[in-house]
């Protein structure tokens, strides 16, 4: 699957994950999945309603098999959070009663926060139709909800997972600007190598009669260096640039690459091409 590596780290930390009486097989597997992609691993059930353990779950985890290999059943959601220390409840309806409503990104650091002082700490989210009882959320420590349309609050369950996990993993970066990989570090181009994209460029449009007017040149000229100069060009680049100069320097329409010998007329006027990246 696109985007797993066996070779790297697999992050299995976090809080709880509890779904309260999941009905469909297919959403414990995409909140296994979902829970994966962001460093949790430990899944409870409450009385899931097609039964444990169930293929279509597993299917659906997309390979996150050790999330689904040590979710633990329970009878009730009493049970579920009976070894916890903090838990918070999910939910988009407003609610009457007396506890505090946190954002997901406060729940997450809240939750950071106890995880590493020792704590076990959990988060509730309720049945895909009607998500959780006032009951079942009394028996939370904190409510937290999604900043979501307020005309159209209703998420499903593998997504409101998903958000969760997801500022779980930004409270365990040094920074929120942090990824998990970079771009490949480019060698800035020389004005030399500039300079030689500038007259390749130039002569290739001579040839071709690109600077019709004599007394408009010098401005084509200036124009066309000056949209070249922008992009802070690496050498790579200018490599590529030239390269597909020369492809067009040297083929036509009508005798492309690969139909035979190439039009040699650039080098009949003698003009050297540095690193222009043929692959002929």
């Amino acid at each position: 699957m696109a985007g797993t590596n066996s070779e790297r780290e697999l992050l299995t930390e976090g809080p709880a994950i509890i779904l309260a009486y999941p009905q469909l097989g297919e959403n414990i597997g995409m909140v296994a999945r979902a829970m994966a992609n962001f460093g949790l691993s430990e899944l409870r059930l409450v009385n899931p309603r097609d039964g444990w353990p169930n293929e279509k779950a597993r299917s659906a985890a997309s390979r996150a098999d050790h999330v689904i290999d040590s979710a633990k059943l329970y009878g009730t959601l009493e049970e579920a959070i009976a070894d916890l220390h903090f838990v918070y409840a999910t939910t988009a309806r407003d609610r009457d009663g007396y506890k505090p409503v946190r954002s997901p990104i406060v729940a997450a650091r809240e939750l950071r926060q106890r995880f590493k002082s020792g704590q076990g700490v959990g988060i509730i989210f309720g049945r895909e139709r009607t998500g959780l009882t006032n009951e079942e959320v009394a028996l939370a420590d904190e409510i937290v909800t999604f900043p979501v349309n307020p005309a159209f609050a209703s998420l499903n369950l593998a997504q409101a997972v998903l958000l969760m996990s997801y500022e779980w993993m930004k409270t365990g970066m040094e920074s929120e600007d942090e990824t998990s990989f970079q771009a490949i570090e480019q060698r800035p181009a020389t004005k030399e190598h500039l300079q030689g994209l500038f007259d390749h460029l130039e002569d290739a449009l001579d040839a071709r009669n690109y600077f019709r007017s004599a007394d408009k040149r010098p401005k084509l000229v200036e124009n066309l260096r000056a949209v070249l100069t922008r992009p802070s060009f690496s050498e790579s680049e200018i490599q590529v640039l030239r390269g597909v100069i020369s492809s067009l320097d040297r083929f036509t329409r009508e005798n492309p690459r690969g139909s035979g010998v190439p039009d040699d007329s650039s080098k009949r006027r003698g003009r050297k091409v540095q690193g222009g990246g043929d692959n002929d």
